[in-house]
């Protein structure tokens, strides 16, 4: 009984692994949030924070990239590393010290429902650059327009209502909330507003340059560890500039040390692993779909259990921008289905072609010795 039992978990295991993956993914991003704000509050500064988080992870992915891809890594080109450069800068190291730093002075719940903007940013550059064809006479054509539309317009609530906040009923059970340097935490929410916003468009712009590096250096682990490393270097120079002084850079093996650990190999590590796997199993759009789940998490922890205050602008604007992704993910869905559909018409249409060929030259055969005879 006990094995037919086990037996059946394991069945349900594999068939929803994906989906369980993905979720403890956005369990993982959500826990990041509460524990860097923790760090954050004691004294850590979010530009050390994203130095040590890189290159901690580039020392660790740096030989399994070197070993796994010898044979898949081209071979480093000037203009290659130029390109991996700026791919560094706008995928790790200005965009991450800027969204942390928009943390700083908004909350968890606010920078996890921007980061929802994402897709609809990508899907307007990707217009701009010509990457992406929009059917505005068909539905799914007008569910992206307007899933974007949507979004946009929930980040400008967010960004320009802050609206009333919603203090928890009860005493926090967990609180992260402390001395240590963080009395400037949450001081400018439009300064942090921006700053969150900046990020989304730098991480937008480096999906869009990431797609085609991809193609010519395939080699995926190989890139991410050169981009943590540049990255981590590029922030360490920009952090040198910032924080001057030796004791900034000490960061001991308490709160600090283990949030930098857990967010590079719980965040940087795993749930990298797991996205590439579940986009590689069920599509890109599958991932993005369980991205909500993190703002929903944060959102319910925030409250429930870390005392943070809700207030009505982010809880209206997130609602929308998620209702925005969601239609501009819907169309993009209707779209590859649309496509593979057109595809495979295309394929039909010339295997028959084929055949028709194949049929017309089979009787030409055949009549051409009864031609002969005649």
């Amino acid at each position: 009984m006990a094995l037919h039992v086990l037996a059946s978990m394991g069945d349900l295991w594999r068939r929803y692994a994906p989906h369980n993956l993905m979720i403890l993914s956005q369990l993982c991003y959500t826990l990041m949030y509460f524990i860097t704000e923790a760090a954050f509050n004691k004294g850590l500064n979010p530009f050390i924070y994203v130095t040590y988080r890189h290159l901690v992870v580039a020392v660790f992915l740096a030989p399994f990239a070197y070993y796994q891809e010898k044979k898949l890594r081209p071979r480093m080109t000037l203009m290659l590393f130029l390109e991996i450069f700026v791919l560094s800068l706008l995928g790790v190291s200005l965009t991450l010290n800027m969204y942390f730093a928009s943390l700083m002075y908004t909350s968890p719940t606010f920078v996890t429902s921007v980061v929802n903007t994402v897709a609809s940013i990508t899907f307007v550059i990707a217009i701009v650059v010509r990457m992406e064809i929009v059917d505005v006479r068909s539905i799914r054509g007008l569910a992206k327009v307007a899933g974007t539309v949507v979004s946009f317009a929930g980040v400008t609530t967010m960004t320009l209502y802050k609206g009333t906040a919603i203090s928890s009923p009860w005493k926090a059970p967990i609180s992260i909330h402390g001395g240590g340097g963080g009395g400037g935490v949450h001081e400018s929410w439009l300064k942090g507003s921006f700053l969150a916003v900046a990020s989304c468009i730098c991480w937008s712009i480096w999906y869009i340059l990431q797609a085609s590096s991809l193609k010519r250096y395939p080699a995926q682990l190989s890139l991410t560890a050169w981009m943590c490393t540049v990255g981590g270097i590029q922030s360490a120079v920009f952090t040198a500039f910032m924080q001057h002084k030796p004791e900034d850079w000490r960061i001991g093996f308490g709160l600090k040390f283990w949030c930098i650990v857990y967010s590079g190999f719980a965040c940087n590590g795993f749930t990298v692993f797991a996205q590439l796997w579940c986009t590689e199993k069920k599509g890109p759009v599958f991932v993005t779909m369980f991205n909500p789940l993190s703002t929903i998490m944060v959102a319910i922890l925030a409250y429930f259990m870390f005392g943070e205050n809700l207030y009505v602008g982010s809880i209206i604007g997130g609602v929308v921008v998620i209702l925005g992704l969601y239609m501009l993910l819907w169309g993009k869905d209707k779209d590859q289905e649309y496509n593979a559909n057109k595809q495979q018409e295309s394929d039909l249409d010339c295997e028959k072609q084929a055949r028709i060929t194949e049929f017309s030259a089979a009787q030409n055969d055949q009549e051409e010795p009864r031609r002969t005879k005649k």
